[in-house]
């Protein structure tokens, strides 16, 4: 049996490099990483609870309790927008050229 070789990554551009997708999916992927981040964050500094949460983003609890579990593969990110803007916070996105 051959072994895996274990790589270890600390950024999103490195985990897409890892993975052999684009610098573009490695730049989505830090975006959608930091919007998850920023909620979760939310939600606990506001002692919500997850249907509390959906009610205030016109969402599923189901969606919810996804973006809190970090499971996020089949949630949008005008979702993750959605949310983050119900939890009274807005998402500011700067641009830089690429490297």
């Amino acid at each position: 049996m051959k072994k895996s070789k274990v790589i270890v990554t600390r950024t999103a551009g490195q985990l897409a490099k890892a993975l052999g997708l684009t610098p573009a999916a490695g730049a989505e992927i830090a975006l959608r990483s930091t919007l998850n981040s920023k909620i979760i964050e939310a939600v606990h500094r506001k002692s919500l609870t997850h249907a509390q949460v959906a009610r205030l983003a016109r969402t599923s609890r189901t969606r919810v309790t996804a973006i809190m579990n970090r499971n996020t593969k089949n949630i949008s990110t005008d979702l993750l927008l959605r949310v983050l803007y119900a939890l009274g916070y807005t998402a500011r996105i700067t641009f830089k050229k690429a490297a």
